[in-house]
C-alpha cells in the first residue's frame, strides 16, 4: 500500500495504518485508481502543509504576546524572516541533505547529498508541457504516489517550525542579523542532517527509532538549539537579582499569546495528521482521523494538568502555564499520535503539561532565561514524547533513548560551534542601552504600539 512513499516517514505511515486495520474491520471496497490516490495524497500534503505553515503565525502571535511591547515589532519581523529563510535554505540544499542518497556514498546512513536546488521530476515537467498526454506519461507521474513538490512543501514547513522555537527563547536581547545567520545554518545543515538519520532512511531508522511527526526530530532540535543559545547569550538585564531571586517580566499582551496558542493547536492537526503521508485509501483516512483525535486530546490534557498543578502549587491559576501546557501536550503526542487508544494520549499529553510546570522554575534556578518557555515545551516535552513511544507505542525504548541522545549531542555540538563563532566575530547580543530602549527602536526604528508612548515601555 505504501510502496510509493519515500523513506521520509514510511515506517510511521505503515505503523499508523496497521493500527487502524487491527482496530477496524473495513467493509470491502473497490480500490481507487493510481491517479485518484495520487490526487488525494498530493491534496493531503498541500492542505496539511498549509496548516503547518499557519503555525508560523501562531508562533509569531504567541511570542509577540509574551515579550514586552518595546520588542513586539522585532519578534514579528524575526518570525516572518525565519520562515522565509527556512524555505530558501531547504530549497537550496536542505531537502537533498535530508532525503537524497542517504543510504549511499561514503557516509551511508548519516547524511544525504550536498547537491543544490530541488525541483519537480522530469515526468511532472513533461506532463505539464505535453500537448497531449499518454498513459505512459500519466503512469510515470502517478507511480510516485504524490506530486514531488507537494512533498517538498510539506517537509519545508516542518523546518520553519524548528526555527521558530529558537526565536522565542532568545527574544529581547539578541541581534537580528546574527540570529538570522544561525537560522541559515540550522535550516540548511543541522536540521536536515539529523532528520536524515530517521526520516531519510538513515542509521536511526535502521535501528528502529520511531518519531511519527517530530517530537525529537523537530521540537527537541529547536529546543536544544535554543538552550545552547540562551546559555551563551545570557539572561535579560534585571531578570535575575544578585541574591538569586527571579524577577518576573510579564508579557505585553496575553490575549495575543492565547490567540497564538489556538493557532498553533489548529496547525498541529496538519503537523501530525499530514504525517500519515497518505490519504489514498480507507485505512489512511481512518489512521489520520485517529491521529487528529489523539492530538486534540493530548493538548486538552496538557491544559488541565497545568492549570491544576499551578492552582495546587501557587494558589493561583497561571494562564501562561495553561497555554504552554497545551503546547507541551501537543509536542509530547507528536512522536506517537497513532497510539490505538485515546486514553494513552491523555496520559502522554497530561505528563507533558506537568513537565512544563516543573521545568520552568528549574530553568530559572539555573539562571537560563527562556522568554516564552520554549525549552520546557519543545525540548523537555519532546524528549518525553519520544520516550513515550517506547512505553505506550510500538517503539523500542533503547532505540528511542539512542535517538534522543544522538540528536541532542549533534544539535548541541553544532549549535555551540555556530553560536560561539558568531559571538566571537560579529557579536550576538545588543548593548545594554539598546535592550533598555527595546529592539523595535534600536534595530527597526519603529514601535509596534506608538500611541502608548515610549515612557510606558521602559519597564526594565
Amino acid at each position: 500500500m505504501f510502496s510509493f512513499l519515500t523513506p521520509s516517514k514510511k515506517a510511521a505511515a505503515l505503523g499508523a495504518s496497521s493500527v487502524a486495520l487491527m482496530m477496524f474491520s473495513l467493509p470491502a471496497q473497490a480500490a481507487v485508481t493510481e491517479e485518484t490516490a495520487f490526487v488525494f495524497n498530493t491534496f493531503s500534503f498541500l492542505v496539511n502543509g498549509v496548516l503547518v505553515m499557519w503555525m508560523a503565525a501562531g508562533f509569531a502571535m504567541l511570542e509577540a504576546g509574551l515579550v514586552r511591547s518595546k520588542n513586539t515589532a522585532a519578534i514579528c519581523l524575526k518570525n516572518i524572516a525565519l520562515y522565509s529563510i527556512a524555505g530558501l535554505m531547504f530549497y537550496l540544499v536542505g531537502y537533498n541533505l535530508l532525503y537524497t542518497g542517504v543510504s549511499e556514498g561514503n557516509f551511508s546512513g548519516f547524511i544525504g547529498t550536498f547537491s543544490f536546488l530541488y525541483d519537480s521530476s522530469d515526468a511532472e515537467v513533461a506532463l505539464l508541457s505535453a500537448d497531449t498526454t499518454t498513459e505512459e506519461l500519466i503512469t510515470a507521474v502517478t507511480s510516485n504516489g504524490y506530486s514531488v513538490m507537494s512533498d517538498w512543501f510539506f517537509q519545508m514547513v516542518f523546518v520553519a517550525a524548528t526555527a521558530s522555537i529558537v526565536s522565542g527563547t532568545l527574544a529581547e536581547r539578541i541581534k537580528f542579523w546574527p540570529f538570522m545567520a544561525f537560522i541559515c545554518i540550522l535550516t540548511a545543515i543541522i536540521y536536515p542532517i539529523q532528520a536524515s538519520w530517521s526520516w531519510g532512511g538513515g542509521w536511526l531508522s535502521e535501528l528502529g527509532f520511531s518519531d511519527f511527526a517530530g517530537s525529537s526530530i523537530v521540537h527537541s532540535v529547536g529546543g536544544w538549539a535554543a538552550l545552547t543559545g540562551a546559555i551563551i547569550l545570557g539572561p535579560r538585564k534585571g531578570k535575575y537579582a544578585a541574591d538569586g531571586k527571579v524577577k518576573p517580566i510579564p508579557g505585553s499582551n496575553l490575549p495575543l499569546a492565547t490567540l497564538g496558542t489556538f493557532i498553533l493547536w489548529m496547525g498541529w492537526f496538519g503537523f501530525n495528521g499530514g504525517s500519515q503521508l497518505a490519504l489514498g485509501s480507507a485505512a489512511d483516512a481512518v489512521a489520520m482521523a485517529i491521529v487528529f483525535v489523539n492530538t486534540n486530546i493530548a493538548a486538552s490534557a496538557g491544559v488541565v494538568v497545568a492549570m491544576t498543578l499551578t492552582q495546587l502549587l501557587y494558589k493561583k491559576i497561571d494562564l501562561t502555564m495553561a497555554l504552554n501546557g497545551a503546547l507541551a501536550g501537543l509536542v509530547a503526542i507528536t512522536a506517537g499520535p497513532d497510539v490505538s487508544h485515546a486514553y494513552m494520549a491523555v496520559i502522554i499529553g497530561g505528563i507533558g503539561g506537568a513537565i512544563v510546570v516543573f521545568a520552568v522554575p528549574l530553568l530559572d534556578s539555573l539562571k537560563i532565561d527562556d522568554v516564552v518557555g520554549a525549552i520546557p515545551v519543545h525540548l523537555c516535552a519532546g524528549i518525553w514524547g519520544t520516550l513515550a513511544v517506547g512505553i505506550f507505542g510500538s517503539g523500542d525504548i533503547i532505540s528511542q533513548i539512542t535517538g534522543i541522545v544522538a540528536i541532542g549531542i549533534f544539535t548541541v555540538t553544532c549549535s555551540l560551534i555556530v553560536w560561539t563563532f558568531l559571538k566571537a566575530t560579529v557579536g550576538i547580543r545588543i548593548t545594554e542601552e539598546e535592550e533598555y530602549n527595546g529592539l523595535d527602536v534600536s534595530e527597526l526604528g519603529l514601535e509596534a504600539y506608538p500611541e502608548f508612548g515610549r515612557g510606558s515601555q521602559k519597564l526594565v
